[in-house]
């Protein structure tokens, strides 16, 4: 299962505070927060008591508390940690309604369980969700959450540490291969697009974190079933039937089917086999990829200098 890139930042900076202004501003972001509807003019008094950069220290108290980024360092929402001994209940609030549906609070939590088990040691982490709350409950429950019990009100959702190492052991994701030839080229290629950046090119850091996790397999002894460079394969893409042939940058065609490796889906597709299933982030959310059929692949038909 892959989830969006999030990273939980600790410091709590005066410009996140102000953020947070914002969204608690929003009915639809705090109406099913069970903290009390003052928490933005609470802030807003901290801002005019305390002339500080940094506030870590004073939203910690009793919790741990991060903001939420995104993949391009842009602030999402936050996560509060409440430690009660061994137990550790969770808040997370994804802030800005354009960013509703892309999974980012699946994201946030997964991160955030990390960090209660491995970091704060604890036994279990619960959620307490008002049951009109059906998004919150969505992203718990697809983060491995069961219920524990309800209320005429809430909903109480827990995970132990053992239902937590269980659910890391099934998510690793499948096995990919690919051949020394295309590993050679796709890594100059990267290497070549990063040279001089001085901001790195996310779907290139993607396409190297994927070649470095592939089974590096020799040419002759490469299943047929595997995508490789200019095979071409029938995928079921978000429900719909599509023939696409994975491609170098400067010969992607879109008109033509020809997708860029550098592409979200065509990153997602190198290396994987008939019949995988894949879940992979796009820019307008999360696509789920089928790989029905390789139409074609250069190894198997012996074109090896394509």
């Amino acid at each position: 299962m892959r989830e969006p890139f999030i990273f939980l930042c600790p410091e709590i900076t005066r410009e996140n505070a102000l953020t947070l202004i914002h969204w608690l501003e929003d009915d639809e972001v705090r109406k099913y927060l069970s903290d009390t509807h003052n928490v933005s003019a609470n802030i807003s008094q901290v801002l005019d008591r305390v002339n500080l950069p940094i506030l870590t220290h004073l939203f910690n108290k009793g919790c741990r508390f991060y903001m939420v980024y995104d993949k391009h360092n842009a602030p999402v929402g936050f996560v509060r940690l409440v430690l009660n001994g061994d137990e550790t209940e969770m808040v997370i609030v994804i802030g800005d309604q354009n960013n509703w549906g892309k999974r980012l609070g699946t994201g946030a939590i997964r991160e955030s369980l990390r960090i209660a088990f491995f970091e704060l040691r604890s036994s279990s982490v619960v959620a307490k969700i008002y049951k009109e709350n059906q998004r919150s409950i969505r992203a718990f429950t697809h983060a491995g959450f069961r219920m524990k019990h309800e209320t005429p009100t809430l909903k109480s959702f827990v995970i132990t540490m053992e239902e937590y190492l269980k659910l890391i052991k099934e998510s690793v994701p499948c096995e990919i291969y690919i051949t020394q030839i295309d590993k050679a080229r796709l890594k100059k290629l990267i290497d070549d697009e990063l040279h001089g950046q001085t901001k790195r090119d996310t779907s290139l850091l993607t396409l190297d974190r994927e070649i470095n996790r592939a089974k590096v397999v020799d040419i002759k002894r490469l299943s047929p079933k595997v995508v490789t460079m200019n095979s071409k394969a029938l995928l079921y893409l978000n429900g719909k039937e599509e023939e696409v042939s994975l491609v170098y940058p400067h010969e992607a065609d879109r008109i033509g089917k020809k997708l860029s490796v550098l592409s979200p889906v065509g990153t997602a597709i190198l290396g994987y086999s008939e019949g995988d299933d894949i879940e992979w982030e796009i820019p307008s959310g999360t696509a789920d990829i089928t790989i029905k059929k390789i139409l074609y692949q250069p190894e198997a038909a012996g074109h090896y200098h394509l």
